[in-house]
């Protein structure tokens, strides 16, 4: 992959630092490759933490908004049973999160979910849950979000190596009663019920599915 700056510092150093400003512009630039300019952003910094953006791309021809993440990519997600984190190597990921017509007061929301690598120690990944305790936005019927599998809607970015890709992390809106069930009965489950029921998860009004 062609960069117009080097991702790493000095190659013959004894340990290469890959650079926060050039994966985020690359991270950017593939984005913007995928939805066009964002029409906004906002910028969230939780203490201890670096800072987190949210970019706003749509509506689009069908109404859907998409929410990304952009700052939870700049390091590898660290194994929280791992003495020492490896600043290179390790799963990279943001978030996608898309409603139709747009809730732009999930923007926090977002921000706190991509902030738990380095708050919590937390790897996230496809199948796993991040419960907010809250609604995702005003109003909302949700608490928490799955996280499904990437490459659907914004391909994987791939950084120079040794450095792991990064994965754009759909995010599909919970109510409770659809977190809870999915912590007994696992994801797939939860994913074949709203597939059988016909769910659109994108509907920001939607109800919870049938879970009897």
């Amino acid at each position: 992959m062609a960069h117009d700056f080097p991702l790493f510092g000095d190659p013959h150093g004894p340990s290469p630092e890959l650079s926060r400003e050039a994966v985020l512009a690359a991270v950017e630039a593939r984005l913007i490759a995928t939805f066009g300019e964002p029409g906004g952003r906002a910028a969230v910094t939780f203490l201890g933490t670096d800072r987190i953006e949210v970019l706003r791309f749509g509506p689009d021809a069908d109404g859907l908004v998409r929410y990304t993440t952009l700052g939870m990519a700049a390091a590898p997600m660290a194994d929280p049973t791992a003495m020492v984190a490896d600043q290179v190597r390790g799963p990279r990921a943001e978030l996608v999160l898309t409603v139709r017509g747009g809730r732009d007061d999930v923007l926090r929301s977002l921000a706190t979910f991509a902030a738990t690598p380095q708050v919590e120690g937390l790897v996230v990944a496809p199948g796993g849950s991040l419960d907010l305790g809250a609604p995702l936005w005003a109003g909302a019927p949700f608490t928490s979000v799955l996280v499904a599998e990437p490459g659907g809607l914004v391909p994987d970015l791939d950084l120079d190596e040794p450095a792991d890709p990064v994965h754009f992390l759909p995010l599909l809106p919970m109510t409770p009663n659809e977190a809870g069930w999915k912590r007994v009965h696992g994801a797939a489950a939860l994913q074949e019920r709203w597939l059988s029921q016909g769910t659109d998860l994108r509907d920001p009004d939607r109800r919870g599915v049938r879970l009897d």
